[in-house]
């Protein structure tokens, strides 16, 4: 299994995580001259935010407010995995966000939620092991029909077992499930939320 450097200060221009975690066989299946890559400090003016418009409503976000957020994560190294599909002209035209979570779980309470095989042949890992959140998967509308977004969680998936998950769970809307069924999810319970803002609302397809 991959193992992070420890104590990784925040790279000033370099990526946010890193680069061998890629699937190679994602990149070699993207369309000719694109690209598919760990998110960058500088991508506020490679248009990160613009895909994410597709999604949800993202409001007046300064570059000064989007580094310090991209800073903030890169002091928590192996935890936050946002890589960025780039078109022929290096435009990001896609992303996605894994967030490992470590979980407080021991193996006699998962028993009752595997099977005796599962547990047998990948109990160690479920025992305090990792959860991978994936969310934001968004790809601008004129680029959609390229299986872009396929890519991005086959990508997605790839760094989440690389990096310890034992599965990966996201959120969607209804009207895109089929999708996700046809990229090997299954519906697992329903989604809650409670907002802490009285004007706060969910707004869009955001996992």
């Amino acid at each position: 299994m991959w193992s992070p450097p420890s104590n990784s200060p925040p790279r000033p221009s370099g990526p946010l995580f890193s680069t061998s975690l890629i699937s190679p066989a994602v990149r070699s299946s993207l369309p000719a001259n694109y690209t598919i890559r760990p998110l960058q400090r500088s991508d506020y003016t490679a248009n990160h935010l613009d895909p994410l418009r597709v999604l949800t409503k993202v409001g007046d976000i300064s570059q000064e407010a989007w580094v310090g957020q991209y800073d903030w994560m890169a002091r928590i190294p192996d935890t936050y995995f946002l890589l960025v599909v780039c078109d022929d002209r290096g435009k990001i035209v896609g992303t996605g966000t894994l967030l490992k979570e470590r979980k407080l779980l021991v193996q006699s309470l998962l028993a009752a939620r595997f099977t005796t095989a599962s547990l047998t042949t990948k109990g160690s890992i479920r025992n305090l092991g990792n959860v991978g959140h994936i969310e934001d998967i968004a790809v601008l509308e004129d680029q959609q029909g390229k299986k872009l977004g396929l890519y991005i969680l086959r990508a997605l998936g790839y760094i989440a077992e690389k990096v310890g998950c034992y599965k990966q769970i996201l959120d969607c809307s209804a009207q895109n499930e089929g999708f996700y069924v046809k990229c090997g999810f299954k519906r697992a319970g329903y989604e809650m939320a409670q907002y802490h803002e009285a004007d706060a609302k969910h707004e869009g397809n955001a996992t």
